[in-house]
């Protein structure tokens, strides 16, 4: 893996992204439109403290999980990934570069949802702001990862779409969102244990409860940490050229 390389298709996705300022600002305005609309269907600041939380780290987990895959389907259907396989560059290097171009991305989405929540909306948090973002882009960073990955198995943006009920709503449904990860049935309970998006929502949980770090806030964040990066290798082992 060549660290030039990476940051060479890192600013390549980011100049085009800059040229797309449309689909970015869609990016970025979405989850705070969506927030917003939370926090005044609930009617209460102490509810909307309870929910919010959690759709910080869900909505750029969805939003970054489409705009991944669609993003890097696109460039295999139109030839561009098979142009770039053929320099010398291998297919991690090409991968953590769009994981990076994205990240950054990510960080920007996750950063204003966050700002409007905490300054605008009320959502009061017991922890300190960075490491609630931190958690936050991490959840953003696991949504890029899965996004590479199931790209691969597309053919076209509709079957990239698709992907959405099968691999993202499942971990929505069982995150502890909406039932108690506790209160579950066994067989669920074990399905939500195994699914990376239910400790990213039980981080956020507990960022917004208390002000320590404790040690089950360190294992929920190098479980992300693992998932993401299991999910990029498993990516550019599965990686084609081009969609044939």
């Amino acid at each position: 893996m060549s660290i030039r390389r990476t940051l060479a298709t890192s600013r390549r996705i980011l100049q085009q992204l800059q040229h797309d300022r449309r689909t970015v600002a869609m990016i970025v305005a979405a989850p705070i439109l969506l927030m917003v609309v939370l926090r005044y269907a609930l009617n209460s600041v102490d509810r909307f403290s309870g929910v919010a939380p959690a759709m910080l780290g869900i909505f750029p987990f969805v939003m970054m999980f489409l705009v991944t895959s669609v993003a890097t389907l696109r460039e295999r259907t139109t030839g561009t990934l098979e142009r770039l396989l053929t320099m010398p560059m291998g297919k991690l290097d090409l991968l953590v570069g769009y994981a990076l171009a994205f990240a950054i991305l990510a960080v920007v989405e996750v950063g204003a949802v966050a700002l409007v929540s905490v300054t605008w909306l009320g959502l009061d948090i017991a922890g300190s702001t960075g490491m609630l973002l931190l958690v936050a882009v991490m959840g953003a960073l696991l949504g890029v990862a899965l996004g590479l990955l199931v790209s691969a198995f597309a053919r076209t943006e509709f079957q990239a779409v698709q992907f959405l009920p099968a691999i993202v709503l499942p971990q929505v449904l069982l995150c502890g969102l909406f039932v108690p990860r506790e209160s579950m049935a066994t067989a669920l309970r074990w399905i939500s244990d195994v699914l990376p998006l239910s400790y990213a929502v039980r981080a956020l949980d507990s960022v917004t409860r208390s002000g320590s770090v404790g040690r089950q806030l360190v294992g929920d964040l190098m479980i992300l940490v693992g998932a993401t990066l299991a999910a990029l290798v498993l990516a550019a082992a599965t990686l084609r050229r081009r969609t044939g």
